[in-house]
């Protein structure tokens, strides 16, 4: 079905919007806004509430620090071993060379995090030295200023005034120089990173992005809502049903949808046609990386704090929210408008394994204190192991379809489709 216009506009006015870094919102005041909203305009559809309490501007949760690591509310793989960062950029060599090694070339990253994933490839980079000689360039698409000063002192330097430039209203609103010598930019949407051959990377990014939700009732499908619980003593929101159809049941709900649980992304579709509009106009590739299974996730709805599992409407605006990716969902968007190949989804222990994951390991045994390898093997296994982040992640990559040709075999880390 095509994607509203109306849809596209608001994701763009969503993540073009900022906050200064550090600002302290309390759980009360995000609640306060949120129930003002319900109150004015009614119910609010699960998109509508992600948005508010992950991107708002004034509250949103990544906009006002660092979430990641043991500190914060959830880990991701780059956090855990430096060697997924460096295979991942084993990976964009060897897609760099079949595609002719064409120069200049952008590694763009969407979401990145703390900069972890970012920092780990370039130094792998700088060891080539005919990747040093061509024109290779960072960009990081970021909306929060508070994780962009993060990444900025992990890639350049631990005083973020030093020879940075600033600039929000530019489409370039930060650029730096890596320690590795590498210029590198930061932009707030996508659409801001220039045109050209680009290695798009996006690495827990999906899951991110708000969903639509709706459950099969006796009387058909309803879109699940939120709302202000006001038959709680104290202040609480509550999931409700629409009492029918609604915009978004209208767009995405068929009759051939199966199950009693559906998700769907808008956002998702948004993002990756812009991704595959651009691999086949300027040259190149996009990696993802993400959670999730090839077809409705039924019920995934989920909010992460302190590393555990938590009610997503209790203390909004303070917890991760995420919902599994539909990679099903995901080809037909990106196949829709643009003629490419797509390969995938591949649990991550299969990816990682096949670009060498072991023999890494042994590398890195040979040349490291004991002490220090037992860490890195137990990270190793905690990527790989199936029953932890092995087969719960998947790897999936979208290619212009004239690169057919080249492929007799599939792409590093995939099997034959």
């Amino acid at each position: 079905m095509p994607l509203d216009y109306k849809l596209v506009w608001f994701l763009r006015r969503t993540v073009c919007q900022r906050t200064e870094s550090g600002s302290s919102v309390s759980r009360d005041d995000v609640f306060k806004r949120l129930r003002d909203k319900i109150m004015v305009f009614g119910p609010l559809t699960v998109a509508q509430y992600m948005r508010e309490v992950l991107v708002s501007p004034v509250s949103g949760y990544y906009m006002t620090g660092d979430v990641f690591g043991r500190s914060g509310d959830f880990t991701t793989s780059p956090e855990i071993s430096q060697i997924f960062g460096e295979l991942l950029a084993v990976w964009c060599l060897d897609q760099w060379n079949r595609m002719g090694r064409p120069d200049p070339v952008q590694i763009v990253e969407l979401g990145p995090g703390r900069g972890t994933l970012a920092d780990d490839m370039l130094r792998v980079f700088s060891s080539f030295s005919n990747v040093m000689k061509c024109q290779l360039s960072l960009h990081l698409v970021e909306v929060s200023p508070a994780l962009q000063k993060i990444q900025l002192q992990k890639l350049c330097f631990d005083d973020v005034s030093k020879s940075a430039i600033w600039n929000d209203k530019s489409p370039v609103c930060l650029e730096a120089n890596t320690r590795s010598g590498f210029p590198v930019a930061w932009h707030s949407q996508l659409r801001d990173v220039p045109h050209g051959f680009s290695i798009f990377i996006a690495h827990e990014f999906f899951d991110a992005l708000p969903i639509h939700k709706f459950q099969r009732t006796s009387s058909g499908w309803c879109e699940v809502l939120v709302d202000v619980d006001e038959k709680s003593d104290s202040e609480r929101l509550r999931f409700v049903l629409s009492r029918g159809a609604t915009p978004a049941s209208v767009a995405f709900i068929s009759n051939n949808t199966a199950g009693d649980h559906y998700e769907v992304s808008p956002d998702v579709g948004v993002v990756i046609q812009e991704l595959t509009t651009r691999i086949v106009e300027d040259g190149g590739v996009v990696l993802i990386a993400d959670y999730g299974r090839d077809g409705n996730c039924g019920d995934t709805f989920r909010a992460f704090k302190n590393h555990k599992l938590h009610d997503p409407l209790s203390d909004p605006g303070t917890v991760d929210l995420t919902a599994d990716v539909d990679f099903l969902y995901l080809r037909e968007m990106a196949c829709k408008k643009t003629k490419v190949l797509t390969y995938g989804p591949v649990p991550q222990r299969m990816f990682l394994q096949n670009l060498g994951i072991e023999v890494r390991l042994e590398q890195l045994q040979r040349k490291c204190d004991p002490t220090v390898f037992a860490q890195v093997k137990s990270g190793c296994e905690m990527l790989t192991d199936p029953n932890q982040m092995g087969d719960r992640f998947k790897f999936f990559a979208v290619y212009p379809e004239v690169m057919k040709q080249y492929f007799k075999i599939p792409p590093s880390g995939f099997f034959p489709q």
